[in-house]
């Protein structure tokens, strides 16, 4: 087994953000902690950690939550998140619509809303991101100075590259810089990211990838991203263009076709208009499951070699503990997605001594992503972005 590194905390005044998220992120692992035992996990003085929990509380980002009982003497302190003392705003651009979320610093949705987008140029999504933003922090009663900042997460590609122009991703993206663009739109700071990454951080904070460090996870939007997380850590790629799985030539009935176009929910659509099936929402494609549609049950039986030869693929490039779908589809068609996938034999995952499946089902909906989007400010909030110094 490959041991990985643990941050530790440094006492430097030039890594103070640093160790205020190392010791923020050992509050929420824990629920509840006292200094000491903060200071043993990180390296850190006690001194050093109660002149930080001393800043948070301040803050308004922990509160005590009692003395630990059953120790002798005075019993320690332990604190704990103050779910009430920061928001994150997650907003999501899709080609139709924005759908906006907030989250409070528990990582527990508190809001949400979703704003048609009449024009999917600069000025129209825009103008729904604004909307959105004022709308779910009113609806999440939060107050300005305590809004962390806003996840914007949309379809790749990012910037021109060789796959534009295959039906998933936003034109506006080549006119601006979408950070320095929302963040002046917004007033917060803002990190962007594709619908597959932010679903997979979103998994990570709350769903079946937490407490697992290295997965991926397969995202099911309009086209198919792939998010893969690495020692806890996201691989967005020189560009951010990691993940661009729906890309890749599968094997499909004898020919090489790009996976998304066998294996997505623009191709189960696509396939499902065809035979006279109209199914554009997520509750129509879980009724044409539920009813045993025949066109459907049709794609479902194609999907099996393309998503089989996909998965091998991820696991011998990426290693992970485990490969998780989820994102914009019905729960039961990634249960059968998952029940008839071939497990390759020749694979690095294909091992006696694993504590994950191979394949799971990970969160799934319309708020997949959004929800993801402000677990990517809920994670940075959390998480150490320097190694300490030696």
């Amino acid at each position: 087994m490959v041991a990985t590194a643990e941050i530790v905390g440094a006492n430097a005044e030039r890594s103070r953000t640093h160790n205020r998220q190392m010791v923020m992120n050992r509050v929420r692992k824990a629920g509840q902690i006292g200094r000491a035992e903060i200071a043993r996990e990180s390296g850190l003085s006690i001194q050093a950690v109660s002149n930080i929990i001393a800043d948070l509380m301040a803050d308004g980002l922990l509160m005590e939550r009692g003395r630990l009982p059953g120790s002798r003497g005075q019993p320690p302190v332990q604190y704990g998140l103050n779910p009430y003392g920061g928001y994150a705003v997650g907003i999501e651009i899709r080609p139709d619509a924005v759908f906006a979320a907030a989250l409070d610093l528990c990582g527990t949705p508190v809001a949400s809303v979703r704003h048609s987008l009449d024009a999917s140029d600069l000025e129209g999504v825009t103008d729904a991101v604004r909307s959105a933003m004022r709308a779910v922090t009113r609806e999440a009663e939060a107050p300005q100075g305590r809004v962390l900042g806003a996840g914007i997460v949309m379809p790749g590609p990012f910037g021109a590259t060789g796959l534009n122009g295959t039906g998933s991703e936003l034109s506006f993206l080549h006119e601006v810089s979408p950070q320095e663009w929302f963040a002046g739109v917004l007033g917060l700071p803002v990190v962007i990211e594709n619908d597959a990454n932010a679903a997979a951080v979103a998994e990570r904070v709350t769903g079946v990838a937490k407490g697992l460090e290295t997965f991926a996870f397969v995202y099911f939007g309009k086209g198919l991203g792939l998010g893969m997380v690495q020692s806890g850590r996201l691989v967005t790629g020189a560009f951010g263009n990691a993940g661009e799985i729906g890309h890749i030539p599968v094997p499909s009935g004898g020919e090489m076709v790009a996976l998304e176009s066998v294996l997505s929910r623009m191709s189960l659509q696509r396939h499902l208009a065809a035979h006279g099936v109209r199914a554009t929402t997520s509750d129509e494609l879980a009724e044409a499951y539920a009813s045993k549609t025949p066109s459907l049950a049709a794609w479902l039986d194609t999907a099996v070699e393309p998503l089989s030869a996909a998965v091998a693929f991820i696991e011998n490039i990426i290693d992970p503990e485990t490969v998780i779908l989820g994102g914009a589809m019905p729960n039961g068609i990634l249960d059968r997605l998952i029940e008839t996938t071939r497990l390759a034999e020749r694979s690095v995952s294909a091992r006696g001594d694993r504590s994950s499946p191979r394949l799971m089902r990970g969160s799934s909906g319309r708020m997949t992503a959004t929800l993801g989007a402000a677990a990517l400010v809920i994670n940075q909030t959390f998480t150490p972005r320097i190694a300490a110094a030696a």
